[in-house]
């Protein structure tokens, strides 16, 4: 199974649309992983044309209204748990250490987050952590930025950041 993750698209803000790119690193994914500040609720029409979208809120997302987006995004993914929230790592490492407090019974296997728009791999506690960072406005400059790719095989993830000016692994 094949998961794309993207966060802080931030259109009509930044740009008038999600780039074209996006469309073509995502080509032929199952689901796509919204992790916030999305802005408009055509950008989830713009993914859902793609493969079936579900979106995280972010501080910019309070005005939209849409069954696709929630405080939180829980997932169970190819046997694997996935926990989906906007805010910070320091948020997401709260996830993972201390589950309860949130309302888990586990710790998620895979935490997706944005809010930073700096993309980010690492693996804490034994979970997977990820931050595309942002499509359209990565660590706040005006250019085409990173997505990510999550794939999960027999059990066990695996996350990819893509530039998209390059389509390439970084």
């Amino acid at each position: 199974m094949r998961i794309g993750l993207i966060s802080d698209t931030h259109v009509p803000d930044v740009v008038e649309e999600l780039p074209v790119e996006v469309e073509e690193v995502f080509e032929g994914v199952d689901l796509i992983l919204h992790a916030g500040d999305i802005a408009v609720v055509s950008v989830l029409d713009s993914l859902n044309r793609i493969a079936p979208v579900m979106a995280a809120r972010g501080d910019d997302d309070y005005q939209i209204q849409d069954e696709r987006v929630r405080e939180v995004q829980t997932v169970e993914a190819g046997g694997l748990f996935i926990y989906v929230i906007h805010s910070s790592q320091y948020w997401a490492r709260s996830v993972i250490e201390c589950p309860k407090n949130h309302g888990l019974d586990r710790a998620p296997d895979v935490v997706v987050y944005g809010h930073t728009h700096r993309e980010i791999i690492e693996e804490v506690g034994g979970s997977l952590v990820v931050n595309p960072g942002s499509a359209t406005f990565p660590w706040y400059q005006l250019r085409l930025g990173t997505v990510a790719l999550l794939d999960i095989d027999s059990g066990k993830a695996k996350a990819r950041i893509v530039d998209l000016r390059t389509k390439q692994t970084v």
